[in-house]
């Protein structure tokens, strides 16, 4: 028996289980991708599938419907692979382990992938069922949108008559996104120089932070592993010196890094024991937004360790480099302007690599905040490279899909949406620019702690956003 057998919207669960079962991480899509374009063969629909493993199903209007314009559907194909530590799934060749509890979908000790696996869930839903009425519709499935949305750059776009969008790929209930900001992620390399190492090597580790998505929750004022890290081998410095031999943190560039570690040989072992109470201090300001915050200390083994050169650029660019909220908006109150997420951190054999997460809704920001990085890099012998660059989606004030998804939404909550803009790359920017003149709205339902183990979704919440994505359709007319 399946899972998620008796949910409603059953259509809508029964493919979001059969997408749940095969690995769909960023990078690891070729399988879902090919999934995707059999369904569309099987029932006789126009099918694409571009280089970069974009995937475009089409289906012809349906009886009454021959003079509407087309209308796109978008989500995308992969998800953010975070589990817990000791969780013993295999992510790029293991489906995931659905389980429902209170209302609410999850997968035991790992992400759900709910982002965005409901949109294509919901997408292929409606190519399944003939009695559902709809115009053209053209469901654009990407690749690698949490890696930098990737596949939306590199969509080929010649088969899409349409300029309606909704894109599926938000996770707040009665929440209309309209504009959002644009980025890129940043990687900065700084060379490092290896030698021998002699003596008791320690290991200082911190983990149990409650992490999150660098866009939607990067005001939170969570602890960021990577960051932390930083500052702790700072302190420890003031007090035991010492030479790294590792430092890492973090899975993926837009997710808040949940653990760091950094494998040091200090001077004097026992003095570096000594010091932990103080570094313990450093962590306390974030005793109510990680709560389950750990900090250990523990023995290590190390070959080899950076030389004392290689050691002190490290830190000084770990603790140097601008971190989370850089400014607010000044037209939207509480909105994040400029912010940057170093996601993820490690020592690589000529390198210390770090990547982060720039995001801005101000063009002239961005560039700023990058120069800044890149000027940081360089003064410290480093390099800095740009990849995944992408637009800002900007508002548009004459929006007849906004007008008539604001429509649909009053007649069935009672009461209006909330339409606003948000600090977090969606593909819609990248799409408007693809196709000019081009009318977007991005909804979905309640998603809570994507991009951690922790993520859970809402089964009548994806049933309300159901009943409404039907009636928008049949309106498309």
């Amino acid at each position: 028996m399946a899972v998620l057998e008796g949910l409603e919207p059953q259509a809508v669960f029964r493919w979001f289980e059969a997408l749940c079962a095969i690995p769909h991480g960023s990078r690891h899509t070729d399988a879902v991708s090919d999934w995707c374009v059999d369904f569309g063969r099987r029932r006789g629909l126009e099918h694409h599938r571009d280089r970069a493993g974009n995937v475009i199903l089409i289906a012809p209007p349906t009886p009454g419907y021959e003079a509407a314009p087309p209308l796109i559907l978008q989500g995308h194909l992969d998800m953010v692979c975070e589990r817990t530590a000791d969780c013993p799934l295999d992510m790029e060749r293991q489906g995931l382990d659905l389980a429902v509890k209170d209302g609410y979908v999850y997968a035991r000790g790992t992400t759900l992938g709910g982002d965005d696996g409901i949109a294509v869930a919901m997408a292929l839903a409606v190519l399944d069922d003939p009695a559902i009425p709809h115009p053209r519709l053209e469901v654009v499935l990407t690749t690698d949108e949490e890696i930098g949305m990737l596949g939306a750059s590199a969509l080929d776009v010649s088969p899409l008559r349409g300029r309606q969008l909704l894109n599926l790929d938000s996770e707040a209930e009665g929440v209309f996104t309209v504009s959002c900001a644009g980025g890129c992620v940043a990687r900065v390399s700084l060379p490092v120089t290896w030698e021998k190492a002699e003596g008791q090597a320690l290991c200082l580790r911190v983990s149990g932070l409650t992490g999150g998505h660098s866009g939607t929750e990067i005001h939170r004022g969570r602890a960021n592993a990577n960051v932390l890290l930083g500052r702790l081998l700072s302190e420890l410095r003031k007090s035991v010196p010492f030479r790294l031999a590792l430092a890492e943190g973090g899975l993926k560039d837009n997710a808040i890094p949940v653990s760091a570690q950094a494998v040091l040989l200090p001077e004097d072992a026992g003095a570096a024991e000594t010091a932990l109470p103080a570094l313990r201090e450093l962590c306390r300001p974030f005793a109510k937004t990680d709560p389950a915050l750990t900090l250990e200390l523990e023995i290590a083994a190390a070959e080899r360790v950076l030389d004392q050169r290689s050691t002190d650029r490290a830190l000084a660019f770990l603790t140097g480099a601008p971190a989370g909220v850089q400014t607010m908006s000044r037209d939207i109150p509480g909105l994040v302007q400029t912010s940057l997420n170093l996601g993820i951190l490690r020592t690589e054999e000529t390198s210390l690599t770090a990547l982060f997460c720039v995001r801005s809704s101000v063009s002239a920001e961005k560039e700023e905040l990058l120069a800044d990085l890149t000027a940081l890099a360089e003064s410290l012998g480093g390099a800095l490279a740009r990849e995944g660059d992408y637009p800002p989606w900007e508002y548009r004030a004459d929006s007849p899909l906004r007008r008539r998804c604001e429509a649909v939404f009053r007649e069935q909550y009672g009461h209006a949406p909330k339409v606003e803009a948000i600090h977090a790359g969606v593909e819609c920017g990248l799409l408007c620019g693809k196709l000019p003149g081009l009318d977007c709205v991005s909804l979905g339902p309640d998603l809570l702690e994507i991009h951690t183990p922790r993520e859970r979704m809402l089964v009548a919440s994806v049933e309300r956003v159901w009943r409404f994505l039907l009636e928008v359709l049949r309106r498309s007319r």
